[in-house]
């Protein structure tokens, strides 16, 4: 017996039973940390400077300046997603002539500023006023917002075209073999299984450039859109007080930390299969 006991190597301590910090866990620390900060902050500068004057006149129209802000990212985001499919098949395409246009549409509104993209509608096809009012299209063009909203869907949607035809190349060959040897035609194939696989692997570079696009999106203050940063530019310029754009940063802290945190949660129940 003694024998047999000197063969059997001795039992492992039990683990202990402390965890390890992780780097998830440190960086949520770290954002609670600097959230506490940011309010601690926000707190005596309200103490110190509040006017109450100033909070009900340019109250209402931080309200009305976000709103705008949101409306116009959100249908900025949609309208890019459904202009993003055509142009990501024609980048995949075999035909040199779809994949040349959609290569170079995506290079020149990944390489140029969005400001200049929004300055060439608004003051370049501005300045074809007699044609566009002969094709009907000037109603469009005189809009600021309008202007606005089409250099954002063309902006984002030349990202997005990138980051799903990334996504769709990503899903392994054999999952096509796979669709094929069980007899499913190459529509169905995409729909039901490479679709939503690239989908998962492109959730979170969507979220990137919807962040990208909510705090990109203060540039139409220039061409006189009243939207968040418009109307913190008209509180300030009739106040001078710096708490006006203190205001204007919290919103925007506001909005992506909370879209951060949707995000985070739409991806953790999306992936939950992936998880063991």
């Amino acid at each position: 017996m003694s024998a047999v006991s000197e063969l059997i190597p001795p039992r492992a301590p039990p683990p202990s039973a402390k965890v390890p910090v992780t780097a998830a866990r440190i960086a949520g620390i770290a954002v609670l940390i600097l959230w506490g900060l940011l309010g601690i902050g926000l707190i005596m500068t309200v103490i110190n400077g509040w006017d109450q004057t100033k909070f009900l006149r340019y109250g209402p129209r931080y309200l009305h300046g976000l709103w705008v802000t949101v409306s116009l990212v959100g249908l900025s985001v949609v309208l890019g997603a459904a202009l993003s499919l055509p142009v990501a098949f024609a980048r995949m395409s075999q035909n040199r002539v779809l994949n040349g246009i959609a290569y170079g549409y995506v290079y020149v509104f990944r390489s140029t500023p969005l400001l200049a993209q929004l300055f060439l509608i608004y003051y370049g096809l501005g300045s074809f006023r007699p044609e566009l009012e002969t094709v009907g299209l000037w109603w469009f063009f005189r809009e600021a917002w309008y202007c606005g909203l089409l250099s954002f869907v063309l902006n984002t949607a030349a990202y997005q075209a990138e980051i799903l035809r990334g996504a769709i190349q990503s899903v392994p060959r054999g999952q096509h073999e796979g669709a094929a040897a069980l007899g499913l035609s190459p529509s169905i194939a995409f729909r039901k299984i490479v679709m939503p696989q690239a989908l998962i692997v492109a959730l979170r570079p969507y979220g990137n450039e919807i962040v990208l696009m909510m705090k990109g999106s203060a540039v139409v203050a220039i061409v006189t859109v009243f939207d968040l940063m418009g109307e913190t530019r008209y509180a300030f310029s009739r106040t001078f007080d710096y708490q006006a754009y203190l205001w204007a940063a919290m919103f925007y802290l506001v909005m992506v930390e909370g879209l951060r945190q949707v995000w985070a949660r739409l991806e953790k129940r999306l992936t939950r299969h992936l998880r063991r």
